[in-house]
């Protein structure tokens, strides 16, 4: 697995890492390696609690009488401004993907193309989630979507030169079981009756909207390695806000020519919890997924596209669990056999990191211990 280079990382191993060509220096320092280690912490929780609250507020739309799908995917992009603020109040603009272009230093009309396909891609992935949070329990939505992390295996491997071993081999293998093994049951425990025709429906756009997603993160991790600057928070918060920004400009031409706009209206008023709850729930929907959306890229410039992929497969149990306290989802032998193959495929997944986080400490070792042999003789 490739590390993204970045002021930090060039002198901290992480976990994560296997395919390191350049040697370090010098030793990382511990204050250096706490701060890394605190930043990776700090991503992660971003990651869980993003990733299981939206999920369950979206789920929570459609359960108290939300229909537009449209609405729905609207809201995972469209908070992007409240990220604006930081790009104006940073101390370090200059450092700025756009300010380079602008410089000459990147070419901006491939920047903007970056930007207009991410934010294509994201636009499209982000309407077929919400067909498929549309039709299948929340539940079942959380365990399908552990299927990214095999995609992103096997698209890592052709775009960013992802190893593959035993344990990332049967890691992929147990998820796309553990996901699978959904489509041939129908939930009769759900609080939403779907037909046979539309749970297949939800678990084909669930099943795509995962590969699309594992093809963003991959193509993330190759831009920060092409475009990289020295603030890596200040990349991360330009790059979501700009494909964000063409993502909802997509969407919501798309909420409008379906008509669905007309609908809204009625839709809050008939909303079973309130018109303020259905403003709520839309508003903290959009705010959650943006910070899911800020640690994600920031496991991904910090580690690797899969790293930040597993992290959030982890919080996969927490999603169910919220579903059973929060909406009466209720789980069944086949729903806990899947869970139990996720969290199998993901311990195999991180199991690998450490062995090859041990084998790069060894490296490292010999190569201090062999340039202190050449010192000595010389």
């Amino acid at each position: 697995m490739s590390m993204i280079p970045d002021e930090e990382s060039r002198e901290t191993k992480s976990p994560g890492h296997m395919n390191n060509t350049s040697k370090p220096e010098a030793a990382p320092s511990p204050a250096r390696n706490y701060k890394w280690w605190l930043k990776i912490a700090v991503f992660s929780l971003f990651v869980l609690s993003g990733q299981s609250i939206a999920t369950i507020l979206g789920r929570l739309y459609y359960e108290k009488g939300g229909k537009s799908k449209w609405m729905e995917t609207l809201v995972q992009i469209a908070g992007f401004p409240i990220l604006i603020p930081y790009l104006f109040f940073s101390p370090k603009k200059s450092s700025s993907t756009t300010k380079a272009a602008l410089d000459g230093r990147i070419d901006a009309r491939l920047l903007t193309l970056v930007y207009v396909v991410f934010g294509i891609i994201l636009a499209a992935v982000a309407m077929m989630f919400s067909v498929g949070l549309q039709y299948l329990p929340v539940s079942t939505f959380s365990l399908i979507t552990a299927s990214q992390l095999g995609f992103n295996a096997l698209l890592a491997f052709f775009i960013n030169s992802q190893k593959f071993t035993p344990l990332t081999i049967n890691s992929v293998v147990l998820l796309t079981i553990s996901s699978t093994l959904l489509v041939f049951q129908t939930d009769t425990n759900s609080t939403t009756t779907v037909s046979s025709g539309k749970y297949v429906a939800g678990f084909i756009c669930t099943l795509i909207a995962s590969a699309g997603c594992a093809l963003v993160l991959n193509l993330t991790q190759l831009y920060f390695r092409k475009v990289h600057r020295r603030d890596p928070i200040y990349t991360i918060f330009e790059l979501v806000i700009y494909e964000s920004m063409v993502a909802t400009f997509i969407v919501v031409v798309g909420l409008f020519a379906s008509g669905e706009w007309k609908g809204l209206k009625e839709e809050m008023e008939e909303f079973s919890l309130g018109k303020v709850s259905y403003v709520m729930t839309l508003v903290w929907t959009a705010i959650t997924w943006q910070v899911f959306g800020i640690g994600m890229g920031g496991l991904i410039f910090q580690v690797s596209s899969v790293f930040s992929n597993v992290i959030a497969v982890l919080g996969l149990p927490i999603v169910p669990v919220l579903a059973v306290v929060f909406l009466d989802d209720k789980m069944d032998g086949v729903k806990g056999i899947a869970m139990v193959l996720a969290i199998w495929g993901f311990l195999s997944y991180v199991y690998q990191q450490h062995l090859d986080d041990v084998a790069s400490k060894a490296e490292d070792k010999n190569d201090k211990e062999s340039g202190q042999v050449q010192d000595g003789r010389g």
